[in-house]
């Protein structure tokens, strides 16, 4: 193999960082290597002088070395065996620990790569919880158990008993990975013995089996800002479940419901309600007591008040979480017709209905428009 100087072979400067070299190599060794260039001996030679270049400039001692005394300091390195130029037990498919394992493995692991033992981030949980209608809008500090896997007091979440330690995976050699070989190219998949951690344990905790984590409740204190809705979610950090091999817990998410009100009902900033209405009040008008989040104000219904008509009072909603104006609140009149009636009192409403009759129409124009449509119809169908 060429003795080219190493820094030339990678196109990098000897004062170059170490992810400038890792730089340069991925993108040699994923030019020239043999699954690309298959049967091309030269793509394979140069494929071979970066790995090995790469090998030694990433290793502290041997770059010192090599950078003292060139080739000399670190062909003693190589007679060894496998090592830059050595040459036996050389695998040019190890491209794929050097490249994707250094580039994905710690995202898909969550943890230590190499013979240590793998963590990964606990899962996030969400739980459910219901607020009245004057919390959610008031905002208030509430308490929940919450039930989650949590890291074991006994083992500290290793898993081993007490006075051991969890061992390095034979199989894997604690990558928690074994390199299967399809065709001309090689995939990684995860070892069916520690089923990816990396670590067996031979002599499992008595507390949690060797799992790590137990069952327990949690008590937390959340506290609920004012204006939030149906929909919204609170995150507690590090509040979900615990990570295997006594890795960080995830996230809780609070999720709310405001639940229904037997009064008000909600749109965003704005409530609404319904508001009975006496007949003769809307008849005649006067002052009716409208009840709101804050207490009860005044309500001014003019005379000749129609069932359907909506009052808005403004300012008397919910302030958004989010921010914004607060909303207001909206009052839909419904006239009550009177039940319950003496016989005097049905005598006396006789008598109205008769004089009102003795004007006319005048006093009843929705229903008179009414009685003139339906008559169109009428005529039309026939």
């Amino acid at each position: 193999m060429s003795k080219r100087d190493y820094y030339e072979v990678l196109g990098v400067k000897r004062d170059a960082p170490e992810a400038d070299i890792k730089k340069a190599y991925r993108r040699l060794a994923m030019k020239h290597h043999p699954d690309r260039n298959p049967d091309d001996k030269k793509s394979e030679e140069q494929f071979k002088e970066a790995k090995e270049a790469y090998e030694v400039l990433t290793d502290p001692k041997k770059k010192a070395a090599y950078d003292q005394f060139g080739h000399a300091g670190v062909d003693a390195h190589a007679a060894g065996g496998r090592g830059p130029g050595g040459g036996a037990g050389f695998d040019p498919n190890d491209i794929f620990g050097d490249i994707f394992g250094e580039a994905f493995g710690d995202i898909f692991s969550g943890g230590r790569r190499g013979g240590g033992q793998r963590v990964y981030r606990g899962a996030d949980l969400r739980f459910g919880l219901g607020l009245t209608l004057e919390q959610a809008v008031a905002g208030d500090t509430v308490t929940i158990n919450v039930p989650t896997l949590g890291t074991c007091e006994v083992c500290h979440g290793s898993g081993a008993k007490a006075g051991s330690h969890p061992e390095t995976c034979p199989t894997c050699a604690g990558r928690g990975q074994v390199r299967m070989q399809q065709g001309f190219f090689t995939v990684q998949q995860t070892c069916p013995r520690c089923r990816g951690k990396g670590t067996i344990i031979s002599d499992p905790c008595g507390n949690c089996h060797g799992a790590g984590r137990v069952e327990k409740e949690k008590t937390l204190s959340v506290k609920i800002p004012a204006g939030v809705d149906s929909g919204d979610r609170i995150r507690l950090s590090g509040e979900g479940e615990a990570g295997p091999n006594g890795g960080p817990s995830g996230d809780l998410y609070v999720e709310i419901t405001v639940e229904p009100h037997e009064i008000f009902s909600r749109d965003g900033a704005d409530l609404a309600c319904e508001v009975p209405v006496s007949f003769v009040t809307a008849a005649l008008g006067g002052e009716i007591e409208v009840p709101t989040l804050g207490g009860s104000v005044s309500l001014k219904i003019p005379s000749e008040t129609q069932t359907g008509k909506v009052f808005r009072l403004r300012g008397k909603g919910v302030k958004p979480v989010r921010g914004g104006s607060t909303g207001d609140l909206l009052c839909r009149v419904e006239i009550e017709t009177p039940v319950h009636l003496s016989k005097e009192q049905k005598e006396l409403l006789k008598k109205f209905d008769t004089s009102v009759k003795e004007d006319g129409d005048r006093h009843s124009p929705r229903q008179h428009s009414w009685l003139k449509g339906v008559k169109k119809f009428f005529e039309r169908v026939h």
